[in-house]
């Protein structure tokens, strides 16, 4: 096995030791991937505008614990997972910076980071946009795994969500999230369906149903190289219209898993209101996979790139229409 091949599952750990979803999650791939795992513990304070009041509180309390309860949390930690995967290989590290900081460092080396996150009190089941999830994500080199806690009822049989177009421009971004989707599927025996959310523009189109049927087209053109390539894994897709995050979370509500892509270099890309209500609102873990740094074509195809041209050409096409009906 390569040195590549043998980069570690990185799991942020959380000081209260209750929380073990993420950590269990982190461990089961590390197990199923067959790669060693890591566990870090950051004891350093976010920036403030990060955290609500709560969250501050909870982030003085760690900064301000001695280092012997940091390093008791992180055994605890240790014992877990030996009990969980004895032949697991378990590293750890105790960082005093911040965790936004030490798992961006750590991602550059990792093949996930894995992070966890839990609903706060009295929103209704709703999650918090998570303060360390978002700021790791827009600057990771690896995939970055979202874990909710408590962990969610899932259906049989297994299944993945890919959504192809949650805020992105959607050239490369496809081709990494669903590859990342193929390959766990075929580790865990899971389908995968694969689903492009059209949300209508705000004056409308005079034909929606012109429009989602090129969607549809252009979606089948897509995943068919996809399908061919991957025989082993059931590929399907769709094209649904509505609010992404809102027919995202709906469609995962018992997944094994939402996929993602991430959005590159700049706070632009991945700081948009559609993705923060996907990690407020997605029950199952999110996945949220980077742009690579080289971007080959996997079938010779932009199929990707033409499935949002093609959907923007049509919303375009029947929007302009409806000024010269109305003046008809």
């Amino acid at each position: 096995m390569t040195a590549a091949e043998r980069t570690p599952i990185v799991v942020g750990l959380a000081a209260d030791p209750s929380r073990r979803v993420a950590l269990a999650w982190g461990a089961d791939e590390a197990f199923r991937r067959r790669l060693p795992l890591r566990l870090v513990l950051a004891r350093g304070r976010p920036a403030d505008g990060q955290l609500s009041a709560a969250a501050r509180r909870r982030a003085d309390r760690r900064v301000g614990a001695p280092r012997g309860t940091a390093e008791g949390a992180v055994r605890e930690a240790v014992a877990f997972v030996r009990d969980r995967h004895p032949c697991l290989d378990v590293s750890t590290l105790l960082a005093d910076d911040a965790p936004v900081v030490v798992l961006r460092e750590q991602s550059r080396s990792a093949a996930a980071v894995v992070v966890g996150s839990r609903p706060p009190a009295g929103r209704g089941g709703a999650f918090a946009a998570p303060p360390v999830a978002l700021p790791v994500i827009r600057h990771a080199a690896c995939p970055v795994v979202v874990v909710r806690e408590p962990a969610v009822t899932r259906h049989a049989p297994p299944y993945i969500v890919v959504g192809v177009d949650v805020g992105w421009d959607g050239r490369r971004h496809p081709a990494a999230a669903v590859v990342h989707a193929l390959d766990a599927a075929a580790r865990c025996g899971a389908a995968v369906r694969v689903l492009y959310v059209w949300h209508p523009p705000l004056l409308g189109v005079l034909d929606e149903r012109a429009a989602l049927r090129e969607c549809r087209v252009l979606m089948a053109d897509m995943v068919a190289g996809w399908r061919t390539t991957r025989p082993d894994v059931d590929l399907r897709h769709g094209v649904l219209r509505g609010d992404p995050a809102r027919m995202l979370a709906r469609e995962s509500a018992h997944a094994l898993a939402l996929v993602v892509g991430a959005g590159g270099h700049g706070p632009r890309n991945l700081s948009g209101p559609v993705v923060a209500r996907v990690l407020r609102h997605v029950p199952c873990p999110v996945v949220a996979v980077p742009r690579p740094v080289t971007y080959l074509r996997p079938f010779g195809r932009p199929g990707a790139a033409r499935l949002v041209r093609g959907a923007r050409t049509a919303v375009g096409r029947y929007a302009r229409r409806l000024p010269r009906d109305r003046r008809a």
